[in-house]
């Protein structure tokens, strides 16, 4: 039977992504993104949640988006889950979650509407 691993998100940057390359030559950018629900508090009204979501993007589209993105813009994403294992320097074992990207698009700039304007 198929699976599936796919991931859409649209939420904001929390900082400016984070560009570098491999060993390989390899460009390879990150940034996180923060997506919001509302939930039930239990006394009639709903509390502001906050989820933090690590995104990974690799190649033309880590070297293009990474360089376009900043703190703030609002953005679609589509890719998928990817868990990540490596040893710190202690042999301690880490896992990290990441989404990764294939898909973005910048549906909004977080710069204010006025200076949006001044700039463009």
């Amino acid at each position: 039977m198929a699976t599936l691993n796919k991931v859409i998100l649209i939420g904001n940057l929390g900082a400016d992504p984070e560009i570098r390359e491999t060993a390989a030559g390899n460009t390879v950018a990150q940034f996180s993104l923060a997506t919001n629900e509302y939930r039930p508090n239990g006394e009639g009204t709903y509390e502001e949640h906050t989820e933090w979501h690590r995104i990974v993007l690799f190649g033309q589209a880590a070297d293009t988006y990474g360089r376009m993105l900043s703190k703030g813009d609002r953005v679609f994403i589509d890719g998928r889950i990817q868990t990540r294992t490596w040893q710190d320097a202690e042999g301690n074992e880490h896992k990290i979650r990441e989404i990764i990207a294939w898909q973005v698009r910048r549906l909004s700039n977080g710069m204010p509407v006025a200076k949006a304007a001044a700039n463009g």
